[in-house]
This record gives structure tokens, sequence and C-alpha cells, in this order.
């Protein structure tokens, strides 16, 4: 190695290198300001797209947060790949790569695409809308949204649930929300002295006469059984849906009130013991020993 030509080649290679970077430099600038703009550019375009759908009555709330992702993540990525290539990478060869490498971390992150592959089919399907209430996945609550990965609830006591997409559509999905009337069930429990068939007119009456029930299907008051302490009385009624609970919880305490003020009893649960006593014990002993009267 000649060492009188080091210097001459350190030069050469600093002089390579300046030229490098001189071409370089701007480059990069270009590609960092490219990516800079286009993400701001993909987050306002996903924010326009929500709030003009939002304005809009002929489109589905639901589909609105999709939506708005896809325009966003679609901006993301072609602006990913213009800054590789205003960098100066070659993106032909680079889609190749980053295909075989999406395959490797697709099976990586099955969970995840799981989630968004089950929430296209939410959306498709449509179970449910925003603002419907429903059950699904071990967990209860009204849609406040439905997104690519998560759908977001909050439950009858106010508490806010992001459920994973795969795990309501891998569960049966109950919506309260969907059809416009339900059936109110309440049972009333009256004694067995009193007379069933005026229970029956009593409960039957006081239903009919409800501004909120249906009169189709009609009011209907059956025996449902014989419990331990009193004739069981269910009332079946129809409301309209949205006004479910006030029905019911109305029909309730009116249907306790009517059958007080027609002197039929609802029983407080009871057991009558009978006391035998054992052989050679007479039965006043027995009973004392128990502690029966």
């Amino acid at each position: 190695m000649d060492v009188t030509q080091t210097p001459q080649q350190l030069s050469a290679f600093a002089a390579m290198m300046w030229a490098w970077a001189l071409t370089f430099i701007p480059r990069l600038g270009g590609a960092i300001l490219l990516l800079a703009i286009g993400l701001l550019v993909a987050g306002w375009a996903g924010s326009a797209i929500r709030r003009g759908l939002q304005r809009t009555e002929r489109v589905d709330r639901t589909t609105i947060p999709v939506a708005a992702a896809v325009v966003r993540y679609g901006i993301i990525i072609l602006v990913v790949v213009a800054a590789l290539g205003q960098a100066g990478v070659q993106t032909t060869s680079l889609l190749a790569v980053l295909g075989a490498a999406g395959l490797a971390v697709g099976l990586a992150l099955q969970g995840t695409l799981s989630n968004i592959a089950t929430g296209i089919m939410l959306l498709w399907l449509r179970p449910f809308n925003v603002g419907d209430f429903v059950e699904g996945g071990g967990i209860a609550g009204t849609v406040l949204e439905l997104g690519l990965f998560t759908t977001q609830l909050s439950t009858w006591d106010g508490i806010y649930k992001s459920v994973p997409n795969s795990q309501l559509w891998n569960s049966a999905i109950t919506n309260y929300s969907r059809n416009p009337t339900r059936l109110v069930l309440i049972e009333f429990g009256i004694a067995y002295e009193d007379d069933i068939a005026e229970g029956r007119r009593v409960l039957k009456q006081m239903a009919e006469e409800h501004p909120s029930v249906l009169k189709q299907p009609p009011v209907a008051v059956v025996p449902l059984s014989l419990g331990d302490s009193a004739v069981v009385l269910q009332l079946r009624a129809w409301a309209p849906n949205p006004i479910f609970w006030d029905v019911k919880w109305e029909l309730t305490e009116t249907g306790k009130k009517r059958l007080d003020a027609a002197g039929i009893t609802i029983p407080f649960p009871q057991r009558v013991v009978h006391v035998v006593a054992s052989s050679g014990e007479p039965a006043s002993t027995a009973a004392a020993r128990l502690g029966a009267p």
C-alpha cells in the first residue's frame, strides 16, 4: 500500500461523499416534507369525510367511521410510497419486499386482521346500527361507533366499553332495538285462597286501560304455575320498543295497586312444617323441641 496516495484517496472519498450529500440531502428533505404534509392531509381528509357524511341524512351513521378511516389510511399509504420514491428508493422492488413482509406481519397479527375482517362483515351484514342497544360477546350496551378494529359501546350504567370486532362476530348478537315492539312479561303471585279468574280479570283490564299498551296482539293473563306459596299469574302485553321499560314499570306498580284494591293478596313466601313425633315421644314434646307453638 502506497502511503503517499492516502491523502489523495481520502480527498476523493470526501469529494464523493460531498457530491452524494448534495444530491441525497435535498431529496431526503423533500421526502420528509412530503411525508409531513401527507400526514396532515390524511388527518384533515378523514375529519372532513366524517363531518361531511354526518351532515348528510342519506348516509347510515354506522358507515361513517369506517369510511373516514379508509380514506385516511389510503392517503397515508400513497404518501409513504411517494416519499420513498422522492428519497430515491426503488418503489417497485420495495413493494415486492413489502408484500412479502406484509404476509409475515399478517400471520403474526392474525387477531388484528381478524378484527378488520369482522368489522367489514358487521358493516356489510348490519346486525346493529349506531344507537341500538345490543348484547354480544358477554357485553351489553348502546352502540356508539363501529370502527375497523373495535366497536364502542356505552353500558346502561354509563360505562364505556371498547369491544374487539371479532369478539362480537364470534358470538350471538342480540339487538334489543331492532324490532318496533316488545313483549312485556310480568309475573304476579296471588294467594291460593283468592279467585284466580278475578285476578286474571283485574290484571287484564288494568293492562288494556294503559294508553301505551298495544291493542294487537291482545293482552293476555295466564295462570303460569302453582308456586310454593302462591298461584303465579303472568301478564303478557305488547308495547312500543322505545318505551318498553316505562310501560313495564308502570304496569308492575299499577298491577299491585289494582290487586290490593280488589282484595287479592300477594302472599309472602311461607312453609308449613308438620311435626311427627318419634317412637315413644309425645307430639307436644316433639313440637316443643322444634320450637313450634
